[in-house]
């Protein structure tokens, strides 16, 4: 199968200005490669800096890439034209974190809805008939199509946003932490909604969180990332229950769990691991984890290990498995 999405080699280095040259670059991604499968979502997870959000945003060319190849449905997004980039923004959508600034204050649901539709010159037949079964689609109903933005929650401001990127039928959807500005219950609403769609509708997920739990529950596979790289990349299950790389390890070592005797497990194993992650902008040599890995050996320092298939569809990128 082909995949609808391939990322290759890609990099994001956003430049330090002095007061007359480049300082130096602060490296948001570098260098990592993967695909995602029609009807597949891909979950992308780290910690806070690690370069989720910025990956999203290159591969849509929302923020432009310093190097590396993106390629949808066989195409190289790197070299479309002005016109195809247009049909590319039509097929490849976002839907932001926060659902109080994504959204015109000062125009209606209707608009707000009917807006790319216009753009793109899509032809609608009745729009109001068209924006109120989308509004139903996310569980909104036509009561709110003629309001405005502030008299919604965050919850409903969400679904408006899904209603919106779902006028011009996408292939390919970011969604960018979705959910980590809403209240849990709301949370599960949302998700569900977006599980529906994507069985109904095919779309394809890269869906970037910092909630493992919400990643487990969404994801068909999952790709964590740590200072810019991609160390590890597997199946949800097989992630969860033998994760392999020692940072995948120490995030879902510090998931909250109910069972007092297994979170003082968890936090031991997490106490092994020491520090905050380094700057970006001088990332250390050989394996970007090694400063506060347990298992580091000498090799870590020096050499970047590569990305090695361990088992079926499991990649990892660390000297314990990869062969010096």
């Amino acid at each position: 199968m082909e995949p609808v999405i391939q990322v290759k080699h890609l990099k994001k280095y956003f430049p330090i200005k002095g007061l007359f040259f480049t300082k130096g670059h602060v490296k948001a991604v570098d260098d990592i490669s993967f695909e995602i499968y029609k009807g597949e979502t891909f979950g992308l997870v780290g910690e806070s800096g690690c370069g989720k959000t910025t990956t999203g945003r290159t591969i849509l060319r929302l923020i432009e890439p310093t190097a590396g190849e993106i390629i949808f449905e066989g195409k190289n997004v790197m070299k479309f034209s002005k016109e195809e980039m247009k049909e590319f923004r039509r097929k490849a959508q976002i839907m932001f974190q926060d659902p109080y600034s994504s959204l015109n204050p000062r125009q209606t649901v209707f608009d707000i809805i009917m807006e790319p539709v216009k753009f793109h010159g899509i032809e609608v037949d009745d729009p109001e008939e068209f924006v109120v079964k989308l509004l139903e689609s996310v569980g909104l109903n036509e009561m709110h199509l003629y309001r405005y933005p502030h008299e919604f929650s965050g919850g409903q401001r969400q679904r408006i946003a899904l209603a919106r990127l779902m006028a011009l039928k996408p292939q390919f959807i970011v969604l960018d932490e979705p959910t980590s500005a809403l209240d849990v219950s709301v949370q599960a609403n949302i998700l569900n909604t977006l599980k529906d769609l994507q069985s109904e509708y095919g779309f394809t997920y890269l869906f970037i969180s910092h909630d493992l739990g919400v990643v487990k529950y969404m994801s068909h596979r999952i790709g964590v990332m740590y200072l810019g790289k991609l160390v590890e990349i597997g199946p949800s299950d097989r992630i969860f229950e033998n994760p392999l790389h020692p940072y995948t390890q120490m995030l879902l070592s510090a998931i909250p769990v109910p069972d007092p005797e297994l979170a003082q497990e968890l936090k031991a194993k997490r106490k092994m691991v020491k520090g905050e992650p380094p700057s970006p902008i001088n990332p250390p040599t050989g394996c970007r984890f090694h400063p506060r890995c347990p298992f580091a050996k000498e090799i870590c320092k020096k050499e970047e290990p590569p990305l090695v298939k361990v088992e079926e569809n499991h990649y990892v990128a660390c000297w314990l498995y990869a062969k010096s």
